[in-house]
Order: structure tokens, then C-alpha cells, then sequence
């Protein structure tokens, strides 16, 4: 099973980091109109599921729901525009801090509590950030901004899923934020329309699909294997990314930037390997 758990979350992996360099390759493209095409492409295939499966869209928790779909949204946009200011690798492991927000989420509203070695594991990672931000000149400030703020959003969607529980099937979740992006998104970008052209077309209309994929691969992932040995699997997704930035985008990252993205990765999975083995 753990072979399969592997296979899953490496197509899972690999899905979102071609949606990764997608997206930095619609830099001429405002932020909206790249979640429209984002999540109105993704839209498509969870309506699809729902219909098929003949399961409600409107959703019992409808507060909560609209909540997380504009969280989701706000996250969403701060880290696509993070993406045009960053090199995709330091984007996608700094957007990885995010379950530390929900840490601190949880301890304030839901009165949860961070064990000693927990904020250890948290020190570790945002040592990191520091480390990437303090001694590498080559970050932006503003990109830093942005991609934290959408770590933070994300840290809040985490916590309103959370209130959602089980009273909400998972694809109802994801199509209230697909819905809420796509209204919001549409509204901004055909007022600020950009006509694509040539291989934009297809850049653009790919976005939907390997969202998608991504999110689907990682829920079978999580339902073939316990949690703790598939949660770390997540950060192949920055190795990848890395990888083709790196190939592609002749990114360069200096040894500050190499060392604090491996400080929060190492922070980020002790602290999921400590809650999910409760050791």
C-alpha cells in the first residue's frame, strides 16, 4: 500500500508543480484572470463529480463553506502573485508554513494545544524563513509579503475545514471554493480582459486540469496509507519544482535561500511526523 500511497502522491506532486511553472509562465497575465482560468477549469470536473454521484452542491454548513471558499481564494491570489515576484521554489516551500498558522490558529480560536517540541519544530521552520529573507538579497520583499500572507489564509482554511468537519462532503468543500473563485475572479478579469495568444491557450486552460489531478491524487494518497507516512510526501512537490525551475526557467538560488528552504522543510515534516505518531 505504501507503494501505491508513493505512486499517488508523486503524480500528485508532479501535477501541481507543472501548475506551478504554468502559471509563472503567465506572468504577462493578471492574477485574475489566472485564477479564472484556474478554478473555473476545476470547476468543470467537480461539478461533474457531484452531479454524477447525484450529492447536493449547496452543502449543509453554508457559512462556513462561503467562509473557506473566500479564504481559499484570498490564498489562492497572494500566491499566484507571489509567484511573479519569487522564484517558484522559495514560493512553493515558504506557502508550506502554512500548517504552522493553522497551529496557531487552532490555539487561539480553538483552544488547542502546541506541545513543547512542537514549538521547537516551528522555531526550526521559521528560522528558515529568516534565514532565506535575513541573508539573501536576491528575495523580494514584496513577493515575501504575498507568499506568506497566502500561508496564512491557507492556515485559516485549514481551521474552517476543521469546524466543517464531516458534515460536508469533500468535493462540496472544493467546489464552493472553485465556485466562489470563479464568480469573484470572472468579475475582475473581464473587466481587465488580456487576450491570449498561441501557447497561452494552452498554458491557460491547463491550469484547471492539473489542479485537479493534483487534488486528486493527493486525496487517494491519503486514503491508501496512514497520514504520517504520506504528509511528508507533500514537499516532493518543491523538489520538483526546483527541478524545473532550475531546467527551465534558468532559476538560480544561492546557499541562504538552499539552507533555509531545507531548514522549514525539516521543521515543517518533524512537526507532522510528531502529531500523526502522537510521539
Amino acid at each position: 500500500m505504501f507503494k501505491k500511497s508513493l505512486y499517488y502522491m508523486f503524480i500528485s506532486a508532479l501535477a501541481f508543480t507543472f501548475l506551478n511553472v504554468f502559471v509563472k509562465q503567465l506572468e504577462q497575465f493578471d492574477v485574475p484572470q489566472i485564477i479564472f482560468f484556474r478554478s473555473s477549469g476545476s470547476l468543470i470536473f467537480s461539478l461533474g463529480f457531484l452531479l454524477r454521484y447525484n450529492i447536493s452542491p449547496l452543502g449543509n454548513k453554508k457559512a462556513l463553506l462561503i467562509l473557506r471558499g473566500l479564504a481559499g481564494l484570498i490564498s489562492l491570489g497572494l500566491f499566484f502573485a507571489a509567484i511573479k515576484e519569487l522564484q517558484l521554489g522559495s514560493a512553493v516551500s515558504l506557502r508550506y508554513t502554512s500548517p504552522i498558522f493553522a497551529m496557531l490558529f487552532a490555539l487561539f480560536f480553538l483552544k488547542e494545544k502546541i506541545q513543547p517540541l512542537q514549538w521547537l519544530f516551528i522555531g526550526i521552520a521559521f528560522f528558515g524563513v529568516l534565514l532565506m529573507k535575513g541573508f539573501d538579497n536576491d528575495l523580494n520583499s514584496l513577493g515575501m509579503l504575498f507568499i506568506l500572507g497566502s500561508a496564512i489564509f491557507s492556515g485559516l482554511v485549514f481551521i474552517i475545514i476543521r469546524k466543517i468537519g464531516d458534515r460536508d462532503h469533500p468535493v462540496v468543500i472544493v467546489n464552493y471554493f472553485m465556485v466562489i473563485a470563479t464568480i469573484v475572479s470572472g468579475i475582475f478579469t473581464f473587466s481587465n480582459w488580456t487576450t491570449p495568444k498561441g501557447t497561452d491557450w494552452f498554458f491557460l486552460l491547463s491550469l484547471g486540469l492539473f489542479g485537479y489531478v493534483g487534488q486528486l491524487f493527493m486525496t487517494k494518497a491519503f486514503q491508501s496509507e496512514q497520514t504520517n507516512f504520506v504528509a511528508p510526501l507533500k514537499y516532493l512537490e518543491v523538489i520538483f519544482t526546483m527541478s524545473l525551475g532550475l531546467i527551465f526557467l534558468d532559476e538560480k538560488y544561492s546557499m541562504w535561500s538552499l539552507a533555509g528552504i531545507i531548514l522549514v522543510l525539516t521543521g515543517l515534516t518533524l512537526n507532522t511526523l510528531f502529531v500523526k505518531t502522537g510521539k
